[in-house]
């Protein structure tokens, strides 16, 4: 959707992050801010690239350099870690 210019990628990344945090009232995500859960992903934009696809729905996306869950590597310099550091959320 990025590549056809349908969205634009600050837009997709608010739809992925702060957009579904405030509208299930989950509080400390979403955001970088202090006091905030480190949920953080780095990705090289030039190169980023979702390579799932129906047969293969686990792979990983092309481009993605660094992912932090809960403030700890799960994804790291492109390759998974062995980290599982998320958790079930809950609504308040």
């Amino acid at each position: 959707m990025i590549e056809e210019g349908v969205v634009t990628l600050p837009f997709a990344i608010r739809g992925m992050t702060s957009l579904p945090a405030a509208f299930f009232s989950i509080a400390d995500r979403g955001l970088l801010k202090s006091g905030f859960v480190a949920d953080i992903a780095v990705s090289r934009e030039a190169e980023l690239r979702d390579r799932a696809t129906y047969d293969r729905p686990r792979r990983f996306s092309k481009g993605t350099v660094h992912v932090l869950v809960n403030g700890r590597f799960a994804f790291r310099d492109g390759k998974p870690t062995d980290v599982l550091a998320g958790r079930p959320i809950r609504r308040p």
